[in-house]
């Protein structure tokens, strides 16, 4: 399954979230919308922790498309760990 790039995500948070986007995922919303895929970085932190961290503090984020768009992120993180440990093997 090809994934949407993070900041096409990015992007769909912010205009279903609104003006009042939690204080706390704004900083890891603003990283996303600079990231491709799982496996890209900015700064010093993995694409990865950025969604984990976003995810953590998307907590007031709610309805049908904050479900999906959740459920689409944790996936993301399972996928990458998947293929990492398939390198791995």
């Amino acid at each position: 399954m090809s994934e949407r790039p993070l900041y096409e995500i990015a992007n769909e948070i912010r205009a279903d979230w609104g003006d009042k986007i939690y204080f706390g995922a704004v900083p890891y919303l603003h990283a996303m919308s600079h990231l491709t895929t799982m496996i890209d970085i900015y700064g010093v932190e993995s694409a990865e922790s950025i969604v984990q961290y976003f995810l953590a503090n998307a907590r007031t984020w709610r309805g049908e498309t904050a479900r999906r768009v959740k459920n689409e992120l944790k996936q993301m993180i399972i996928d990458v760990n998947e293929r990492v440990i398939e390198d791995w093997e």
